[in-house]
């Protein structure tokens, strides 16, 4: 059985991949992700499938060259966390931004239970003005 830090570790080299199936194969059907209040698609979905429709594809359909860049992975168990900076380019504004960033995950059973969000959101709402 993978450990909750192969497990995300593995999430992150999909994204480095641009690998979206790969991004989502261990999100399990009831994890809870939690995009931060004042962030472009702020709140909590529920399974893959809403978490792609209502995070990757709407940050898709605002931001060009929308990017995670991990910097540090913490193990710490069942929980991990990750610490980067977002980077992209509003569509509509042309201005880029880039945004400190916190994710915290829970693992459990070999699947990703849950996902929170800790970021910058003026900087993000700075350059959708």
């Amino acid at each position: 059985m993978r450990t909750a830090y192969e497990i995300v570790k593995g999430h992150y080299d999909a994204n480095d991949r641009r690998d979206m199936d790969g991004m989502l194969a261990d999100i399990a059907a009831d994890c809870r992700w939690t995009e931060m209040d004042g962030f472009p698609c702020a709140g909590t979905y529920v399974g893959p499938q809403e978490i792609f429709k209502n995070v990757f594809v709407a940050l898709g359909e605002q931001f060009d060259g929308y990017t995670f860049t991990l910097e540090r992975l913490l193990d710490a168990g069942d929980d991990v966390i990750a610490i980067g900076d977002y980077t992209a380019t509003h569509k509509k504004t042309g201005k880029p931004f880039r945004a400190r960033v916190v994710h915290v995950w829970g693992v459990a059973g070999d699947k990703i239970r849950r996902f929170e969000q800790f970021t910058d959101t003026l900087r993000v709402s700075e350059a959708m003005r």
